[in-house]
């Protein structure tokens, strides 16, 4: 099982979206990892670890360590892919313009890839998703106001496969 919690607001979000992962703590996992755009630097900062959520915590101060208003964080149950801090998500793009996480493994894997093949696009292995963000990186160009939506992925059943966002002007 995996845990995925967000944040966007006037608060810092580090320490929200780590109170949030501590409440899904009943789930197990293996490793952890949160993302925060910090608007002072315009950057995205990332820390990651593998283990339990307190070892996360330590890395950041609870938080502290990590100022700006929008995060997100991931517990992972390794599924795919072996336990560890490179595995952990958030997983981005070189330059962070792309940021992202997943959740759970896929169960109609078979005609979610033969139409994703069809419509051209090559699946990945989850050590692939790196390189994929950074494929993703500048389509669409940037743009300008935080926090819009680039690109959403939905079925005919109307489920949703991801969502991604981009938070960094």
């Amino acid at each position: 099982m995996c845990g995925i919690v967000g944040y966007t607001g006037r608060e810092a979000a580090a320490p929200i979206v780590l109170n949030g992962l501590s409440k899904l703590e009943y789930r197990g996992y293996d490793s952890a990892g949160v993302a925060v755009f910090n608007e002072a630097e315009n950057d995205i900062d990332i820390v990651k670890t593998k283990g339990r959520l307190k070892n996360l915590l330590e890395k950041t101060d609870s938080g502290k360590a990590m100022p700006g208003g929008c995060g997100i964080g991931h517990t992972r149950w390794a599924t795919h892919g072996a336990p560890s801090e490179k595995n952990a998500h958030p997983h981005c793009s070189d330059d962070k313009m792309v940021v992202m996480v997943h959740n759970g493994i896929i169960e109609n894997y078979q005609e979610l890839k033969e139409d994703l093949e069809a419509a051209g696009l090559k699946l990945v292995t989850i050590e692939e998703l790196q390189q994929l963000a950074e494929s993703m990186t500048g389509v669409p160009k940037p743009i300008e106001t935080g926090d819009k939506v680039v690109c959403m992925v939905e079925y005919r059943d109307g489920s949703v496969v991801d969502v991604i966002r981009q938070i960094k002007k």
